[in-house]
């Protein structure tokens, strides 16, 4: 039987809800509506680790954070020796090819890909000038791709400063265009698109800012239990000190934010089109997700790295070949799903064996779980998760604070539940489950297998002085730059407000 040919696209900070098929009545995304009815999407879909670099481990090995050792963010941590999903296609005769972002250490890591054209967003600190900005510099605008100003890590916003042609979006999807039409003609193709927005900076091309013009624009929620920062877990507290932003930034920041997505989402269109063009289309499976959300100012809170369903809720959209009875069209799947799984699916669907070593379970299987643990951070930064058919658990160790939420009743995470009588039961039972989870240095919130947690905190913004890790001019290439991490929380001495 011929092998089907793979394109996985994955974008930076899509939520779940940020689709016209998911019921988003402002953000316009025709192609994907279209891939929604062509194929299944899942609704119940996590990033099991809501930050970049772990959650990217998942996606690549089929594992979790316990197997494959990132529960942090670790820039400079290398791959596990493990099969990757991009080697074991390979092994069983693919051409495999990655475009875009993969964010990786180091950062030419092929991850098993024949080969790799590198988006790594600038980050010269780590000693690679990457294949988007070679592209620039060859079209005359060297060193220039941050020349709008904007940080990579903030939620102020601006239109792209050059020609449409040289936005990375645009540059992703024409560098993987050319490669499928280079393909070898007598092996089937495994396709990596890692598109880099709509993760900041918000710097769209001015004619998709245009086609938000007058549209009724949704506008952030807020729980109560979010309505006071200084009742807030430390984890959250740091969360929430990344804010401050005013209504008219957070209404254009968000204006921005949709307007990426389309960008995207218009792309897309023109790639499945010159897949089309080649005639391969029919014999190839399509996946889109993300690597995590963005809370978009919902509970006074940006970005990622909680378990809210804006940061944590990803979508998970899959399209089998033609008359593909697995995958069926115009449906929707609520089985609970994660990155783990989009490894043994894809493998699965082409009819190659899943190594030993995945955890996550093929989507397309009746091989379904009854429960999804999440984990992020250690230490003080750090939370945890365990959703259920219907509730979700978060566990906040600094502080020993529990959020739980009903999602059948309360899909926006409003009312927390956890000190409610009527929910005792519900929260008692996934405590049990939750406990059974934990590990290594975890254990020490743990006593008499109860929760404990540790001591409880009060976080202390500190001068932001990186900008959120605004990058600046690429020519001459920055030097290797040993501090140049990005600090997620910056806080300032426990007796030290500034004052001087």
């Amino acid at each position: 039987m011929e092998k089907p040919n793979i394109l996985m696209i994955v974008t930076d900070h899509w939520s779940a809800g940020l689709l016209g098929a998911a019921g988003h009545t402002a953000i316009h995304t025709p192609t994907l509506n279209q891939l929604c009815r062509n194929g299944v999407r899942f609704t119940n879909c996590y990033s099991e680790h809501p930050v970049c670099i772990p959650a990217r481990r998942s996606l690549m090995t089929g594992t979790p954070a316990r197997v494959h050792g990132d529960r942090r963010f670790q820039p400079r941590l290398e791959m596990p020796d493990l099969p990757t999903l991009a080697q074991t296609f390979r092994d069983a005769g693919y051409q495999a090819q990655a475009v875009g972002k993969t964010h990786t250490y180091p950062q030419r890591d092929r991850l098993g890909f024949d080969d790799v054209h590198l988006d790594d967003e600038g980050r010269t600190l780590y000693g690679v000038t990457d294949d988007y900005e070679i592209y620039l510099g060859d079209k005359g605008y060297l060193g220039q791709q941050f020349g709008h100003g904007m940080s990579n890590n903030a939620y102020q916003t601006t239109p792209w400063h050059l020609p449409e042609e040289a936005h990375a979006t645009n540059w992703a999807t024409d560098t993987l265009a050319r490669q499928i039409r280079r393909r070898d003609p007598k092996r089937p193709g495994l396709w990596y698109l890692g598109y880099r927005h709509p993760h900041p900076p918000l710097v769209p091309p001015q004619r998709f800012l245009d086609h938000y013009q007058g549209v009724d624009l949704d506008e952030p929620f807020i729980g109560e239990w979010a309505r006071d920062p200084a009742m807030l877990p430390y984890h959250l507290q740091a969360i929430a000190a990344r804010g401050g932003y005013s209504e008219r930034e957070s209404r254009a920041a968000r204006r921005a934010f949709y307007a990426l997505c389309t960008h995207i989402d218009q792309q897309i269109g023109a790639l499945i089109g010159t897949i089309r063009e080649e005639g391969i289309l029919d014999n190839t499976i399509i996946l889109f997700t993300s690597d995590h959300g963005d809370m978009l100012g919902n509970h006074n809170m940006w970005a990622k790295q909680t378990f809210y369903e804006w940061s944590a809720g990803i979508p998970m959209i899959l399209v089998g070949t033609e008359n593909c009875r697995r995958t069926g069209f115009n449906r929707t799947d609520d089985r609970l799903v994660a990155l783990q799984d989009v490894m043994p699916t894809l493998l699965d669907l082409a009819g190659i064996d899943i190594p030993d070593s995945v955890v996550g379970r093929s989507m397309v299987s009746d091989d379904r779980r009854e429960t999804l643990y999440g984990e992020f951070g250690e230490v003080g930064h750090c939370s945890r998760m365990l959703r259920d058919r219907t509730h979700k658990l978060i566990y906040y160790p600094v502080g020993n604070i529990f959020h739980l939420f009903d999602l059948e009743k309360d899909p926006d995470e409003m009312v927390n539940l956890a000190d409610d009588p009527a929910n005792a039961q519900t929260l008692e039972r996934m405590k049990v489950q939750l406990l059974a989870e934990l590990y290594g240095s975890d254990e020490e919130w743990i006593k008499d297998d109860a929760f404990v947690g540790s001591p409880a905190r009060t976080f202390h913004p500190g001068p932001n002085r990186g900008l959120s890790l605004t990058r600046g001019h690429q020519w001459p290439v920055p030097p290797v730059n040993p501090k140049g991490d990005m600090n997620f929380f910056p806080e300032a001495p426990e007796d030290w407000d500034g004052s001087v």
